[in-house]
């Protein structure tokens, strides 16, 4: 479903799978597939790919850049139907000043698939989350920045886990209440393009996708004061013209609830970007991440 419907999803930026697919790892990170039986301060300093065994599962993660262990690790999660090769570029470039991680969920990427026919909510990805951090942080506060799907799951995890996660960078992150607000914006009696769009987000929100993940809409609870910048894309809905305008006004208007995360949050428009902001406009995204990342 996702490429038959890749210009729908992409329109709606739940789980595009199109526009960063040429995107690799850089091969000066190295690949290391060991059996992930390394301990949490071997994994806060290793460099390059492996695969680490978490609950039974194998999870594909990819490290670079500084291992100073007072410093912050900023850990990349990449939107649905991606795996982490997708924000490798952005990954390279914070490197150059960071400790930076990012990781492949249960059906993306490298990483196993969950097991068949099980749903998998906010509270499994969440248990994942903190077993990865377990092995690639340690002690080290942690800035969460995520795309789409991987910018919503970030933005639901950090107000339970804000004794770790002290700052979160969100790209075009999948809106809080997106099953509700497109049944809202493009009625039932819609035809054509606007029909795929609807339905197909419809569809993956409710575990359609490679993740079996339940993309489940609900209210923005605080994590605090913590530093949040929030980036959304200037223009990305012209496959549906007919309803472009309106769904564009969705997309704000859930981004804004994304606000109410932080005391201390900002939304910035992305100039020149569609749904891929860290690929169009690459320098707004790195320096989201290092303004968040210099306030720690």
């Amino acid at each position: 479903m996702f490429r038959t419907f890749a210009k729908a999803i992409a329109a709606i930026a739940v789980v595009c799978t199109v526009a960063g697919a040429g995107l690799v790892l850089n091969e000066e990170f190295g690949k290391d597939d060991s059996d992930g039986k390394d301990k949490a301060s071997a994994g806060a300093s290793f460099t390059g790919t492996k695969k680490i065994r978490i609950d039974g599962h194998s999870v594909n993660v990819s490290c670079s850049g500084r291992t100073d262990a007072d410093e912050p690790l900023v850990m990349l999660m990449a939107g649905g139907g991606e795996g982490l090769d997708n924000m490798a570029a952005l990954q390279k470039s914070l490197s150059k000043t960071s400790r930076v991680c990012s990781y492949d969920r249960l059906g993306e990427g490298k990483s196993d698939k969950p097991e068949a026919g099980s749903l998998q909510t906010v509270n499994d990805t969440g248990v994942l989350l903190t077993k990865v951090l377990d092995h690639l942080a340690g002690d080290r506060p942690v800035v969460l920045a995520g795309h789409s799907l991987g910018g919503y799951i970030a933005a639901r995890y950090t107000p339970d886990h804000a004794d770790r996660v002290k700052g979160l960078v969100l790209l075009d992150a999948t809106v809080p209440h997106l099953t509700r607000d497109m049944n809202r914006t493009i009625p039932a009696d819609a035809t054509g393009p606007a029909t795929q769009v609807r339905d197909g987000a419809i569809a993956a929100n409710e575990g359609q996708n490679p993740e079996q993940f339940v993309i489940a809409d609900g209210p923005v609870h605080s994590a605090g004061d913590l530093p949040v910048e929030i980036l959304k894309h200037e223009s990305q809905y012209a496959e549906v013209p007919e309803y472009g305008p309106a769904l564009e006004e969705m997309w704000a208007k859930g981004q804004n609830e994304w606000l109410k995360i932080s005391t201390h949050s900002e939304l910035t428009t992305a100039k020149g970007s569609g749904h891929y902001i860290h690929t169009d406009r690459p320098d707004l995204a790195l320096k989201a991440v290092q303004k968040v990342t210099g306030q720690l």
